[in-house]
């Protein structure tokens, strides 16, 4: 039985709300992963980034994957970067269901237009437009979703509650698939 689900996508998908309503119907421990980080580090992402770079956040990021990967009993929210980290995310997902959230870019847009802590939380990326941004970074990261997931699943029309009771519903039935040697 895979006894941790971890959350993969884009900003602004709904990772860390589905992610704590999932947790919460699991009575599991939910973390997510770029606020531990920043926890860890005594520093906003923001702070990291502008001092040392992008470099030195995801040198963190890949660190605290490693740490995470195979701990039982918790719903991780993943940094909609993490993916990159191939070799992690391989050892993460050999314990792990793996869900995609993912949503329309005019979605993505909306909702980061209107999140507060875009400006303070979520530093640019490339430095282009915030159109231009997602665009150009769902190309790149697409394909390594699509990877990693066990599960793909649009919130683009779903509420975090109904988002988090597909996840969870799939979850138990692929469990109870899974050979008896895998429980």
């Amino acid at each position: 039985m895979r006894s941790q689900i971890v959350l993969i996508g884009f900003r602004a998908v709904g990772k860390t709300t589905v992610g704590r309503s999932l947790a919460e119907k699991l009575s599991w421990e939910f973390v997510d992963l770029d606020a531990w980080l920043e926890a860890h580090l005594k520093r906003s992402i923001r702070e990291v980034v502008e001092t040392e770079g992008w470099e030195a956040f995801r040198r963190a990021e890949r660190e605290a994957l490693r740490a995470f990967s195979g701990r039982k009993e918790v719903v991780l929210s993943l940094g909609g970067g993490a993916v990159m980290h191939r070799k992690e995310m391989e050892a993460l997902k050999a314990g792990a269901f793996v869900v995609w959230l993912r949503a329309r870019p005019e979605t993505i847009i909306r909702r980061l237009s209107a999140d507060p802590r875009t400006e303070t939380q979520r530093p640019s990326l490339t430095g282009r437009p915030l159109a231009e941004e997602v665009g150009a970074l769902l190309e790149e990261r697409t394909p390594l979703y699509r990877h990693f997931a066990d599960l793909t699943l649009s919130t683009d029309d779903l509420s975090p509650e109904e988002a988090a009771r597909r996840i969870l519903e799939e979850w138990q039935a692929r469990n109870k698939m899974e050979p008896n040697g895998k429980n």
